[in-house]
């Protein structure tokens, strides 16, 4: 084996992490009868040879010998290079990829198509695999065929002729998922793959089978799916809880149903014998290694493929059909706008009297409103439910999706208040390094605006560290968390001015601003002029929202915001003049140092200074002029805060509502801000482009801001907020008109 590996330049390539002279030790180590050994060297080809998907230089020589080690029966844990080969070959780069390619990318896509190539040219010794004595590579062939083999009809047929003679249900499903994949990769196959896939949903003997059926058909052929496809799932779902564990993975099989389910023709066409009649004679397997054996012996290691490993069979351990969450996931995303449809299920799958599969579920939930809007009223109230149950996971994993909802959690309102109340010693969490922060529910109930999260907040505050989110939390539960104002100031007055000064300040400044408590002005002035070198900057910042906040009651401070003045064209002049008007209502001291703050070379303090003037309204007429010349700078986010304060200190709707909506359709990251604006104009004109625009936000089904492979913690408030500007703007409950 690994015949010529001594004779490749290694150390001429590099690889994430340097010269890759180690790689032969690695291709070595995946060939080792230790398996602690040969997880090591997987987790060095990930981690460093295929670093993140990255194709190098040693990545393409080491092809050949991965191809040694798959096809040695006497190499253990195979399935897992299969994998590698895989994720190595399968990246596709389309033209739209190659047209947005830069000098500086040509070699590593050069690299992208080699290994596509290479691997795709071997990858025939995937067809042999599909029946090897290793279940464990029998789970990973079939995806590689269906991603690098180059004749997609053979490898369907294939799939189709080993699914009847497989015996290990996981195996079966991936056979399956690898028609699936085959179907999107290859558009003209989707519809006979849609038709073999509808039969195996509609008359195959395990129920998790017809399952991956559905999900496929989910994804490649949505429109084969059956309409009553919730209460399907669900009858499947509960079949597969009451199949007893000492059946182990084949399933609840039909007397005479055949061990591996149903097999299609060719044409899909189905027709009279034991390949497609649910009542047909048993086809007899061919011999095959029990599921239990030839997998390999995975064993504790400190790699990363180990712990992700380690984690995979804590979160599985004592599930039935572990598999089961993944083929749910993959349903879901195939049902992708069916919202009444997949809200059904995940209710459905909330009442499970399984425990894991509800945990599933709540995770699942929180995916379905984060990317789509809808009615989700009775969900979140069956999320809010699984917060008194007593294992800690599936109350874990629903307080954090509750966390995310904001004004949406209310039907769960009083589940969380009565998990408060039930554990008064989790509402701050601590860690081993960092500040302390706050739970979950303590979060989720603030961000309602709830009362009853103010107890939580007031423990906190007594804490020797307060808790670095006690600040945002006081600001969403507004007036009502008045009573903190008292404690927020002491702990402010008791704040040493050293290095960590902000750490520790800006959570009780964040809080007092919120709450515009005016009779902290001496606290926050002491800040303001105690700031230390490290991180000042952005204390001074802090202060100073804190002081605009409080306006007229915070008049002692304007000596010093008359000082800080001094220095226009600065970003921390632009923030003095915002509290100096705020807080004196002195136009003519402010106006100077917010039009030079126009002139910065810095884009941040040029938004900062055209948003400060915007406040000014009418007394900033003057700079209309400059902020129309902004309208055709080249930031977006400029542009846009320009034509806001064009608006607010001209009155003029026309030149606003062109930019606003042009910068509309280039960033849905900007529809809030737009939307404010337009909101505060009036009535928008029925029959205009914005009334269309906003009444097409309206209708979408999509949360503006959804992103494929990742979110952020405020994106379903955000987008929620959104829609709620857009009525407003469409009521004409602002002050002005678009006209």
């Amino acid at each position: 084996m690994f015949s010529g590996i001594d004779e490749v330049d290694w150390a001429s390539m590099e690889h994430a992490y340097g010269p890759a002279d180690d790689v032969p030790e690695l291709l070595r180590g995946l060939a080792s009868a230790d398996p602690a050994e040969r997880e090591a060297a997987l987790d060095g080809m990930y981690g460093a040879v295929h670093h993140q998907g990255d194709v190098y230089a040693c990545t393409l020589a080491c092809i050949p010998f991965l191809f040694e080690l798959v096809v040695d029966p006497g190499v253990q844990d195979r399935g897992g290079v299969v994998e590698l080969l895989t994720s190595i070959g399968g990246f596709d780069l389309d033209e739209d990829d190659e047209a947005e390619i830069d000098e500086d990318e040509i070699e590593g896509a050069a690299n992208y198509a080699m290994a596509a190539a290479a691997v795709t040219a071997g990858a025939g010794v995937f067809f042999e695999l599909i029946a090897d004595e290793d279940p464990g590579v029998r789970l990973a062939a079939p995806l590689a065929l269906a991603t690098l083999h180059r004749h997609p009809v053979r490898v369907l047929a294939l799939l189709r002729e080993r699914l009847p003679v497989e015996p290990d249900e996981e195996v079966r499903l991936a056979l399956v998922e690898a028609a699936g994949r085959v179907a999107l990769r290859h558009r003209l196959l989707a519809e006979r793959v849609g038709k073999w896939l509808g039969l195996l949903a509609s008359r195959a003997d395990s129920p998790g089978l017809r399952l991956a059926a559905l999900a496929q058909l989910a994804r490649c052929s949505p429109d084969g799916l059956p309409g009553d496809v919730v209460p399907v799932v669900s009858g499947l779902l509960r079949q597969m809880r009451s199949v007893p564990e000492e059946s182990g993975d084949r399933g609840d099989r039909g007397e005479h149903a055949p061990p591996g389910g149903i097999a299609a023709r060719e044409d899909d066409e189905p027709e009279p014998g034991p390949d497609t009649t649910p009542d047909a004679e048993p086809v007899d397997p061919e011999p095959v290694a029990p599921a239990e054996t030839g997998r390999g012996e995975h064993v504790a290691t400190p790699t990363l493929v180990g712990q992700l490993r380690s984690l995979s069979a804590q979160e599985n351990a004592g599930r039935g059909a572990p598999w089961a969450a993944d083929l749910l996931r993959t349903l879901h995303v195939g049902l992708d706008d069916r919202v009444g449809d997949r809200t059904a299920l995940l209710a459905d799958q909330l009442r499970s009297p399984d425990r894991r599969q509800r945990i599933d579920a709540v995770r699942m939930s929180g995916g379905l409103i984060r990317a789509w809007r809808g009615p989700y009223e009775e969900l979140v109230a069956l999320v809010g439910d699984q917060l008194s149950d007593p294992e800690p996971r599936l109350a874990e994993a629903a307080s954090h999706v509750l966390e995310e909802l904001f004004g949406l959690a209310a039907p769960a309102a009083d589940a969380l208040a009565a998990r408060l109340a039930a554990d008064p010693g989790s509402w701050v969490k601590t860690w081993a390094s960092g500040p302390p922060g706050l739970c979950s529910p303590v979060k989720a109930l603030a961000r309602l605006g709830d009362a009853r999260a103010v107890p939580a907040l007031a423990a906190a505050l007594e804490l020797p560290q307060v808790a670095h989110d006690v600040g945002f939390a006081v600001g969403h539960l507004g007036a009502t968390a008045r009573p903190l104002a008292g404690a927020l100031r002491r702990r402010l007055a008791e704040v040493e001015l050293d290095e960590g000064a902000y750490d520790r300040a800006s959570p009780l400044l964040a809080g007092l601003t919120a709450l515009r408590a005016g009779e902290a002005a001496p606290e926050v002035l002491r800040v303001l002029r105690g700031a230390p070198e490290y991180r000042g900057e952005w204390l001074r910042t802090a202060a100073l929202r804190a002081l605009g906040s409080f306006g007229p009651a915070a008049r002692e401070a304007v000596p010093e915001l008359r000082a800080l003045v001094r220095r226009p064209g600065t970003a921390s002049a632009t923030e003095a003049a915002e509290a100096l008007w705020a807080v004196s209502g002195d136009a003519d001291a402010v106006l100077p140092v917010l039009i030079e703050g126009l002139r910065s070379d810095q884009v941040h303090d040029r938004r900062a200074a055209a948003v400060a003037l915007g406040a000014l309204g009418p007394r900033a007429a003057v700079v209309a002029p400059r902020l129309r010349g902004l309208l055709a700078h080249e930031e977006l986010w400029l542009r846009v805060d320009a034509a806001i304060a064009l608006w607010e200190v001209s009155g003029r709707t026309r030149e606003t509502v062109a930019a606003l909506l042009t910068a509309w359709e280039q960033n849905r990251h900007v529809r809030v801000r737009v939307a404010e604006c337009l909101a505060r104009m009036g009535p928008v004109p029925e029959g205009s482009a914005a009334a269309h625009v906003l009444r097409s936000e309206l209708v979408s089904v999509r949360r503006h801001n959804a992103m494929d492979g990742g979110y952020g913690s405020h994106d379903i408030h955000e987008d929620e907020k959104l829609l709620a500007l857009c009525r407003q703007a469409l009521r004409g409950t602002g002050k002005g008109s678009t006209s």
